[in-house]
């Protein structure tokens, strides 16, 4: 992955990095030689956009995502309630009302647990149900402080079902989680990344907000490097509602900041801080991704059309103080109206104080219209893409979307065609991980049903894994280390058993991954 050398045939590794390829390594003496065979080694492949510990929490809770019908849902929760002895937290995840022609409320969930606190979380992570065990203990003051997340039915009586800001009402109750838990959490879920070929990974929000599992989150990371437990290098993003009034001195530039004014780049090559995090819309599963045109209901009427965390001059004046504050931004926006927002306020911020070299991210990019293309390279934005919730989903969200808006999810070549960086991510555990089974999408643009969804979006083999590795590890700011094979870089490699670029399509994401190597360290299969 590196124009000055496409490719190599010897790879040399010493103390955890790249000593050199081919006739660089001329007259060096090796310890162990390693013949592969034939097998395509590439660098390791870093996920962008992703949640460990939300994928290792997630991996323990019952799980309700394979169910079809009310009726299913509801015994997996009864049976789930059985299991746990006396008054003890009921949870589970992978809850998803479109199979099931709408959601379930308070009155479900009491007749097939009653008494019992249940919360059952969203697929999406963007919504979670509760039960009248959990809702009793709400104030109305709690209710009307997130108003426009909490679903009242026709009489003005909260159904159970939180979005959004209002799942805070939920996680106030339920959480923390205690460091081993995340620990183990984490452990989890970098497993399941090695398995994949994956090395890097950029953890999508931590401590607050939508992802978070404790307000000392970070510390679990710490002690999971600690106690050697920490599988794939990390950087973990830190949500924007942490930054608060900062005391600075005003000729510093930092209004606001988290404690002693960390902030992006701090840390090593294991475990470092990444870009400030925030979340201007919602999600396209949920409904709540910002439109500009509403969504389309199966009867063809107004569905709406989804919500905006922030109010224009809020979130100008947030992203101001944290780019001149010298943070990259990870500016969640799926909806186009969303995108619009993410556009003007990073546009405003470098017209006020130039960083050529910020790197500012949108997570997701899930809806662009062509207007927006240029615009979003003129800002020096990267898309954060997740191609594989249109292999997953692609069904769903094209007929919610309508015929030409479906040419717009989720892009690809109208990204690379306009110099828009392309880095690829999976947002785990809202879809697959899987680097090689998004790449296949991202050539394919085919859908798990097999229609195709915006095919005119569809890049090269190459271009693909350019997604998972240059692109990636140029989001991450870990270019000059990761993504590529060259002298010097990090020794973290994948090891597949064929060449993506050489098998057909729609053969990409069967590839078995042969083995992982972290630092010149074989973490995941053989050699």
């Amino acid at each position: 992955m590196d124009p000055a050398r496409p490719s190599a045939s010897r790879l040399g590794i010493w103390h955890g990095r790249i000593a050199g390829l081919d006739e660089e390594l001329d007259g060096l003496r090796a310890r162990r030689t390693v013949d592969l065979g034939g097998a395509t080694v590439l660098p390791g492949f870093v996920d962008a956009h992703s949640h460990l510990a939300w994928t290792g929490m997630a991996a323990a809770l019952v799980d309700l995502s394979g169910l079809r019908t009310r009726d299913a849902v509801l015994a997996a929760v009864r049976r789930a309630a059985d299991a746990v002895a006396g008054d003890g937290w009921v949870d589970l995840a992978g809850y998803d009302q479109r199979p099931l022609g709408g959601h379930l409320t308070r009155d479900d969930l009491e007749q097939a647990a009653p008494g019992r606190r249940l919360y059952v979380r969203h697929t999406s992570g963007h919504a979670c149900l509760v039960s009248d065990a959990v809702l009793a203990t709400v104030t109305e003051d709690e209710l009307a402080a997130h108003a426009s997340g909490v679903v009242r039915d026709a009489s003005g009586w909260p159904t159970g079902l939180l979005e959004e800001g209002a799942m805070a009402i939920a996680r106030a109750r339920r959480l923390p989680y205690t460091l081993a838990e995340i620990v183990t959490a984490v452990e989890t879920a970098g497993r399941e990344c090695l398995a994949q070929g994956i090395t890097t990974v950029a953890e999508a929000g931590i401590v607050t907000d939508l992802a978070g599992s404790s307000p000392v989150e970070l510390a679990a990371y710490q002690v999971a490097r600690e106690q050697g437990r920490l599988p794939v290098r990390v950087q973990t993003m830190i949500p924007a509602a942490m930054l608060r009034p900062s005391g600075a001195a005003p000729g510093d530039g930092i209004a606001r900041a988290i404690d002693l004014g960390l902030r992006t780049g701090l840390g090593d090559d294991r475990l470092s801080i990444g870009a400030l995090k925030l979340w201007l819309d919602g999600g396209m599963m949920a409904r709540t991704a910002a439109l500009t045109t509403p969504y389309i209901t199966p009867n063809g009427s107004d569905g709406g059309s989804g919500q905006l965390a922030f109010d224009d001059d809020e979130l100008a004046a947030l992203i101001l103080d944290a780019h001149r504050a010298g943070w990259q931004l990870a500016i969640h926006a799926i909806g186009d109206a969303a995108v619009d927002q993410a556009i003007a306020v990073v546009t405003a911020a470098q017209a006020a104080h130039p960083r050529p070299d910020a790197r500012h991210r949108v997570e997701h990019c899930g809806l662009v219209r062509p207007d927006q293309l240029p615009r979003l390279a003129a800002a020096g934005l990267t898309a954060v893409v997740q191609p594989t919730f249109l292999h997953a989903f692609g069904d769903d969200y094209s007929s919610i979307m309508g015929d030409e808006r479906s040419g717009w999810m989720y892009r690809g070549r109208s990204f690379l065609d306009h110099g828009i960086p392309v880095a690829g991510s999976s947002d785990r555990p809202v879809a697959d991980g899987a680097p090689l089974r998004a790449m296949q999408f991202m050539v394919e643009r085919t859908s798990s049903g097999g229609a195709p969804v915006g095919p005119a979006e569809a890049v090269t083999a190459d271009e693909a894994l350019a997604a998972y590795t240059t692109g990636s590890a140029y989001a991450c700011r870990v270019d000059d280390v990761a993504g590529r094979l060259a002298a010097g870089g990090l020794a973290d490699l994948v090891v597949l058993d064929a060449d993506p670029r050489e098998v057909p399509p729609s053969a990409i994401a069967a590839i078995p991954v042969v083995a992982t190597v972290l630092g010149g360290e074989v973490v995941h299969g053989a050699i």
